[in-house]
């Protein structure tokens, strides 16, 4: 199989697999207090679940680097050695805290492209901005005020500013953001944590989200730009650096222009396939269920190239395979 035709469709289904099986394995954790053993059991199940596919995978943002993470290290291959090369990003349990206190949104989410065109983020912050689809090029900019870009994307939709809700990760550094946006007469949708649904939701219309800004995760904002691939709309990402430590990280990772604005194609280019399963109910995924037989998942499957986006429910017998 070429690389160019690597995200065949036997193999997009494959993806939302793994996330199943990364899924299924937090799930039993949920509600338990342990968020290291609610990562560990979706890592675990992750990793087997890549090695059984054919291809020559490489972790590019994964649990961090090699001394900090025993399996799903930056850097580490996957698969079974043969097939295309393939970059991978993943966050095998978004909302580690999340499954631990038994709350919302916790998911499953994994990432590919070809080699070499996912970002090779850090883990580090990163500032980011994003909306959904059918907006002028740049009609929101990291480097302009909450306000102006309030105003912009307002004057777009052809809407006042008390009908713009932005998606904002609920925390005191965002107090400014909050401030401007309740300011102009917009609303603000909170979110504890997973800042990757935050970005996908500007681009589905029944969430009412119409931009998400703030800081987060830079390894999370090249998850959520290959979701936002799939689907359309526009991304800015700059990274954020707290010490040297984190300065040198970049530099190991083969960035070189610490403040650079990131495009949404610079984050994700390529033919990008993008999965994520919940773990516990959420706004964009219901979470894993039991029954004493079978057990309920909840997975979207997406795909750059054609723009397809698959919603799956599954049901598998308890002790089957996923």
């Amino acid at each position: 199989m070429a690389d160019q035709e690597f995200l065949d469709r036997v193999f997009t289904m494959e993806v939302g697999r793994c996330t199943e099986a990364a899924a299924v394995a937090a799930s039993r954790m949920i509600g338990r207090g342990d968020k290291e053993g609610a990562d560990q059991e979706a890592v675990n199940a992750l990793r087997d679940a890549f090695n059984k596919l054919e291809m020559r995978g490489v972790v590019v943002i994964g649990e961090g680097e090699r001394d900090e993470a025993p399996m799903l290290y930056i850097g580490e291959e996957v698969g079974t050695g043969r097939g295309p090369k393939i970059d991978i990003a993943l966050d095998p349990l978004e909302g580690t805290t999340l499954t631990a206190k038994a709350m919302a949104n916790a998911l499953s989410v994994v990432a590919m492209a070809q080699g070499g065109t996912l970002l090779h983020a850090p883990d580090v912050y990163m500032q980011k901005i994003a909306v959904g689809p059918g907006y002028p090029n740049g009609v929101v900019d990291l480097d302009a005020s909450v306000e102006d870009n309030i105003a912009s994307l307002a004057k777009a939709k052809g809407a006042p500013a008390s009908e713009i809700t932005l998606c904002v990760l609920d925390r005191e550094r965002h107090d400014g953001i909050i401030a401007g946006a309740r300011k102009m007469g917009a609303r603000v949708f909170l979110i504890p944590d997973g800042d990757v649904a935050g970005v996908f939701h500007t681009a589905e219309a029944h969430t009412g989200i119409d931009m998400y800004v703030g800081s987060g995760g830079a390894p999370e904002g090249v998850l959520a730009a290959a979701a936002l691939r799939c689907v359309g709309g526009q991304m800015q990402g700059r990274l954020l650096f707290r010490n040297d430590d984190e300065r040198l990280r970049a530099e190991r990772a083969g960035i070189t222009d610490l403040n650079r604005k990131y495009g949404l194609m610079d984050l994700a280019s390529g033919d990008v396939i993008f999965a994520a399963t919940g773990v516990t109910n959420g706004s964009m995924l219901e979470g894993v269920r039991w029954e004493k037989d079978f057990v309920h998942t909840h997975t979207v499957i997406m795909r750059s190239k054609t723009g397809t986006v698959r919603y799956i429910k599954a049901r598998t017998p308890r002790d089957g395979r996923q």
